[in-house]
C-alpha cells in the first residue's frame, strides 16, 4: 500500500468512526431537550397552583374532566403548551384522565389537518400508558398520531396522589 493509499483509507475509517460516535449524541441530546421541556412544562404549571379536577367541560365535541393548576382551567387553554414549545421547541401537552383514557385537553400536537390534536386520546397499547397506569413516568420513543417521536409523559398527581393526567413534551425523531 502506498502513502496516497493508506492516507485515503486513514480519512476513510476517521470518517466512518466520527459519524459513528455522533449517531448517539443526536439521541442524547433529544433526550436531553426532553428532560428540558418537561422540567419547564412542570414549573409553568407548579406556577398556577396545585393540579385538580373540578367538574366537566367539552374538549373537541367531549365531555370530559375539567384539569386545573390552581385557579387555570386547562382545558382547551394553549398558553402554557405553547410557552414550553416557544422557549424549547418540540411539542408539549396536558392529558386528563376520563375513565379509562387519557385526552389532550392542552396541546399544540398536530394532527394532520393542521388542527390542534385536542379530544384525542393517548394510544392505550402505546409503551407510555403501563408506566402512567403505575404511577411513574415514561421516556423514550413513541408513535404519536403515525409519527415517531422522543418522548417524556410524567403523571399529573392531586392532593391524593391520585393520577388525574398527564405531562407530556417531545420531539420528532430525528
Amino acid at each position: 500500500m502506498n502513502r496516497k493509499q493508506f492516507l485515503t483509507a486513514l480519512l476513510a475509517a476517521g470518517a466512518i468512526v466520527a459519524v459513528g460516535s455522533t449517531m448517539p449524541r443526536v439521541g442524547m441530546a433529544q433526550t436531553d431537550k426532553v428532560a428540558a421541556s418537561m422540567a419547564t412544562l412542570k414549573a409553568k404549571a407548579a406556577k398556577l397552583g396545585a393540579p385538580k379536577i373540578e367538574g366537566m367541560d367539552a374538549v373537541a365535541g367531549k365531555e370530559v374532566p375539567a384539569l386545573y393548576f390552581g385557579a387555570t382551567k386547562m382545558n382547551n387553554f394553549f398558553d402554557v403548551v405553547d410557552e414550553v414549545v416557544t422557549e424549547n421547541g418540540g411539542t408539549a401537552t396536558f392529558f386528563v384522565k376520563a375513565g379509562d383514557d387519557y385526552v389532550r385537553v392542552a396541546t399544540n400536537v398536530k394532527k394532520d389537518d393542521g388542527s390542534r390534536a385536542v379530544g384525542t386520546v393517548l394510544d392505550p397499547k402505546g409503551p407510555a400508558i403501563a408506566m402512567i397506569k403505575a404511577s411513574k413516568p415514561y421516556y423514550g420513543d413513541a408513535d404519536i398520531l403515525g409519527k415517531k417521536y422522543v418522548t417524556g409523559y410524567e403523571p399529573i398527581l392531586d392532593a391524593e396522589n391520585n393520577t388525574i393526567g398527564i405531562y407530556y413534551v417531545g420531539y420528532l425523531k430525528q
